[in-house]
Formats: structure tokens, sequence, C-alpha cells
């Protein structure tokens, strides 16, 4: 953390004294923390304890330009290799999943091109209120980072999630931010995701269930960790992450061919796309019309394209797979690690709550060809993500070529 630039900010909560614990732990840690505090903050603690602990001045007015040489918010945005927000209220959370710049804290945090980190704390039922939980949500999609709140007695007398994490907590999660930076830097990551299409007829086809979320999350999370990334789309409503090429796709033979054509550049290949097992026979040119009580259709199979990577992959690449199940995750993922050559695969079964298709979180566990088994618990599908990538680039499986 030595000489990490980082901006401190400071939301009007009774959490606030807890700033002060991550202003002193981050500056003794040789990181150089500047610090920036809502009116409302400056009601629980004062300016004058972060100056001290930070030994830099303390931003709290917009207009307070001291400094003639430079626009002191956008100096300060510029400033920061790490822009962290602890604790954050509703309030806050709300303008900045909006957009607005109503104050020094807001109007600097959109001017800043530095990863977020934001800590909420605030009463359980405002925690849990639609309103609150969707603009938490836009801002993750932003990229934003978030620290739990943990579950306890709160200020206002209620029992329940909201007060803020432990400074330990924040200090852990920027030690191992700082750790795992750029962890994939020089690397070439191709990913697959969403469903593929199998035309029946102009009007009708063959899918799944898939979003794509899994996989645009491992592609944002790829990107952030320094890699230059290639992700193969099937039809999705989501947006491609920034950044990064995105190649459109509909059925699994266009998949196949778009792997293939990217395979040779890529050191990492993350096959998250639900691919189809099958497609028609025949794909009648004329809308098929409803003529008799029932309906055969012949079904021929695909390429299974992880397997065909698995077989060609070099000593230098890692390919993971991922396994959508119901039933004896464990076995099935086991047997489709051996017979598919991979590396590793990442299971979940689709039937628990908060693990399945389209949903925004995800509980897996990773397997690896060593004997490896590591589960984590419900989390963003981001957040999965940057974890699973984090560990494999740091577990000795990044080969040189």
């Amino acid at each position: 953390m030595r000489g990490k630039r980082i901006v401190l900010a400071i939301t009007g909560g009774i959490a606030a004294y807890k700033s002060a614990t991550i202003a002193s732990q981050l500056t003794q840690r040789g990181a150089d923390v500047r610090v920036l505090m809502t009116e409302a903050a400056t009601q629980f603690i004062t300016p004058l304890t972060l100056q001290t602990l930070t030994r830099n001045p303390v931003a709290v007015d917009t207009f307070a330009e001291d400094n003639p040489n430079v626009v002191n918010h956008i100096d300060i945005a510029d400033h920061a290799d790490l822009f962290i927000i602890a604790p954050i209220t509703a309030n806050t959370i709300g303008q900045m999943a909006n957009g607005l710049a109503q104050d020094m804290l807001t109007t600097t945090w959109l001017a800043t091109q530095a990863p977020t980190l934001i800590a909420p704390a605030m009463n359980v039922h405002m925690y849990d209120h639609p309103l609150v939980q969707e603009n938490m949500k836009k801002l993750q999609q932003l990229g934003v980072h978030v620290v739990d709140p943990n579950e306890g007695q709160l200020a206002c007398g209620y029992v329940g999630r909201g007060r803020m994490a432990e400074p330990e907590q924040i200090i852990n999660w920027v030690n191992r931010f700082f750790q795992q930076e750029a962890s994939l830097k020089g690397k070439h990551v191709l990913i697959t995701a969403g469903p593929t299409i199998e035309p029946l007829d102009p009007v009708r086809y063959f899918s799944n269930y898939s979003s794509g979320k899994m996989g645009y999350a491992m592609a944002q999370a790829a990107y952030e960790l320094g890699a230059k990334v290639t992700l193969i789309s099937g039809p999705v409503s989501l947006d491609p992450p920034l950044g990064v090429q995105t190649v459109q796709v509909k059925s699994a033979q266009e998949m196949y061919e778009a792997v293939m054509q990217n395979l040779v550049h890529a050191d990492i290949v993350v096959k998250t796309a639900a691919v189809a097992d099958y497609r028609p026979e025949t794909i009648a040119k004329q809308k098929i019309k409803k003529e008799s009580d029932s309906l055969t259709i012949q079904m021929v199979k695909n390429q299974d394209i992880a397997w065909e990577i698995g077989k060609q992959k070099r000593e230098d690449q890692i390919l993971i797979g991922f396994a959508a199940e119901t039933d004896h995750l464990a076995d099935h993922a086991k047997e489709k690690l051996a017979r598919k050559g991979l590396d590793y695969i990442v299971a979940n079964d689709v039937t628990v709550a908060g693990a399945g298709f389209s949903t925004d979180t995800n509980i897996v566990t990773l397997y690896g060809r060593d004997g490896e088994e590591w589960t984590l618990p419900k989390l963003t599908k981001i957040e999965v993500a940057r974890r699973l990538l984090t560990y494999i680039a740091e577990n000795n499986k990044m080969r040189k070529r």
C-alpha cells in the first residue's frame, strides 16, 4: 500500500467515527490519504481530526479553492488510485446512482477515473428499501465495489443489517485490491457468454435461460485486472463492458467459429456461455403451421466447443469451464472437468435461490484438475468473477509462452 494515493470520502452517519481508524491505518501503511467530507459528516467527526491523522488538508466546500494553480475537486479526483466512501448513506448512494453533483464529494467522484469502494451504513429498513437496492445495483453495474454492511445492533435501536463494515474489514479489502491490481496485465482473456439460439423456422428457435450476466461479469473483472479481453456473446440484453472487444454471435456454430478464430491469441479461455447441445436437423424455410396435435423435430448434436478447445489448447493456455447443474453438482462437474480437458470448472446449482439464471448473484464451487475445491458464498456475479480470476492468476496457473 506504500505510495498508493487514496481518497477517503465520509458522509453523514454515526459510523463516521470509524473513518478515523480507516484514515489512520491507511496512513500508517504508507498511503497518501486525502479526505473529503460532506457537511453532514462534519456533524459527527471534525475535519481537524482527519487532517491530523492524514497530515493532509480535508476538503468539505466545493468552492474553497485555496490553491490557484489547480481546481481542487479535479486535482483530488486525478490524485486517486482508489476512491473509498465509508460510510456512505442512502442519500449519497442515490446521488451517485443518478449522476448528481451536489457537494464536494459527489462532484469529485464524478470526475475521478479511479476504482471506487463503498461501505454502506444505515437503518436496516432503509438498506432493504427497493429504491436503495436498485441504486446499489446501478452502482455495481458501473463497477463500483461494495463492502457489505454487517448485521447487529444499530444506533437507531434496531437489530439487523446496516452496520458499516469494521475498519479492519475495509483495510483488508484495500490490501487485497492492491495485491491483485493488474494481476492479468499483459494477458489475453477470451470469454464466451450468454445463450445460443438454434433456428427451427423463420419465426421460432430453441434456446435457454442464460442471461449472460456471469460471462459479462467475468469480462469486466478480467479487464479490471489488466487483461486484454475478447468477449464472444450470444444474444443478451446487456451492454458490453467498457474496454472489452465484443463479438456478437447467435448460433452454436457461429460461436464455435468465433472462438476458434480468437483462440490462438488467448492465454485464458473462460467458457461461461450456455451453448445449445443440439440443433434442429432441418431449418424450415417457411413458418411451420399448426396442422396436428403433435410435432416431432429431429435434432442433431452441436460441436462441444470446450471439448474442442481442450483437445487442441497449448500447454501455456488455461481453460475454464462453467457447469450449471440441478443435481449431483460435484459429480457432474468433476466428470466434465476430466472429459473436456479443462484446467478448472466453476459449477453452480441453478435450483438454489441466488444462484440461478438471470440473477445478479451466484453461489459457485471451483474445481481444479489438480484436486482443488473452493466454494464461494452468495456474492454478486462481478465479485464472484473478481475472486475467481484473482485466484487463478495467483495459483501458479499462469503459464509462460
